[in-house]
């Protein structure tokens, strides 16, 4: 090594050590050592170039990552939150989710934002472990109407108060039942003022946070009372394997169109769509299958689930590309 190369690398390590071991800026480093603060920009990058620096991150996330990049990568959504989870009881799992999206939430909502909210434990679980953080003229609005007489605590406006309560916000309710008895009903019901005036809220939300729900005798609609078992016979035979708000889909994602629709109190899945930034939080084994057909239809906007689902799902969606 020449003395001039000597020197130069001598002077590069001195930079490095004030940086990345002292802690000092690259300006008071400038001043320090009689230089530009371009300059010893320079030199940091040259540094790393050439090895003098590695710079190594002890990341415990990196499996949950890979996990979230290959989602993205997959299904062409914007972002994936995966967490390493172990827990087969539902209720601490969903509660796990729950402080995962709470966090996403609080990083995700601005001044005068409307959000919508959706049913579901998931969705509960999100206001349950949101702590308060201050946000200007907050608006948090229903995305359909009740599920029925059971399951109160997570029905889209119960859910809705909970987040706005958390955050000390205006909030709205949907004063009507998710589904009724006739589709001639449910047409005068949604020429209601004040419900349309909640629909058309709801449509112009910047953030929804909604849960994803299975097709089967364990679903939200079904355990609720308000939706039998003969009806979700009638969508299975349809191909119905997810339902998303007010809208089922089949297994490629495609939204399922169906005698008794206009029975529904609510956004649709397409009406979801114009919203700009759909969270949706879903865990679990039984969950797969409606999660992926969500992912392939491309209507969530970004995904928080746990790793063994997100497992389940990119090998649910490989063995069956075709669908």
């Amino acid at each position: 090594m020449s003395e001039i190369n000597h020197e130069r690398f001598r002077l590069l390590v001195k930079i490095c050590q004030l940086y990345y071991e002292d802690g000092l800026n690259q300006q008071d480093i400038a001043g320090r050592l009689g230089l530009s603060r371009p300059h010893v920009s320079r030199m940091l990058t040259t540094a790393k170039n050439e090895g003098i620096v590695k710079i190594s991150i002890n990341n415990p996330f990196s499996t949950e990552q890979e996990l979230e990049k290959k989602i993205i990568e997959i299904f062409g959504i914007h972002d994936a939150l995966i967490i390493d989870s172990g827990e087969t009881d539902l209720n601490r799992l969903y509660a796990e989710l729950g402080r995962t999206s709470a966090a996403l939430i609080e990083s995700m909502l601005r001044d005068r934002d409307i959000v919508g909210i959706m049913a579901g434990r998931t969705v509960a679980s999100a206001a349950e472990e949101l702590d308060f953080f201050a946000r200007e003229g907050l608006q948090f609005v229903p995305l359909v109407g009740g599920w029925g007489p059971v399951g109160a605590s997570w029905h889209a406006s119960s859910n809705t108060m909970a987040f706005a309560n958390k955050l000390k916000s205006n909030y709205w309710i949907m004063h009507a039942p998710a589904i009724v008895a006739s589709e001639e009903t449910g047409i005068l019901l949604r020429q209601e003022p004040e419900i349309e005036r909640v629909l058309q809220l709801g449509k112009q939300s910047r953030v929804a946070v909604v849960s994803i729900g299975e097709v089967n005798e364990e679903a939200t609609m079904v355990q609720s009372g308000n939706f039998c078992s003969a009806d979700m016979a009638f969508l299975e035979e349809r191909g119905a394997v997810a339902n998303l708000c007010a809208s089922f889909l089949d297994r490629s994602g495609c939204e399922i169109d169906f005698p008794g629709k206009q029975r529904f109190i609510g956004l649709t899945a397409r009406e979801l769509r114009a919203v700009p930034n759909v969270i949706g939080i879903a865990g679990g084994a039984r969950k797969v299958e409606a999660i992926t057909a969500a992912l392939r239809g491309k209507w969530i906007d970004i995904l928080v689930t746990d790793a063994a689902t997100a497992r389940a799902i990119i090998a649910y969606h490989t063995s069956n590309e075709s669908m």
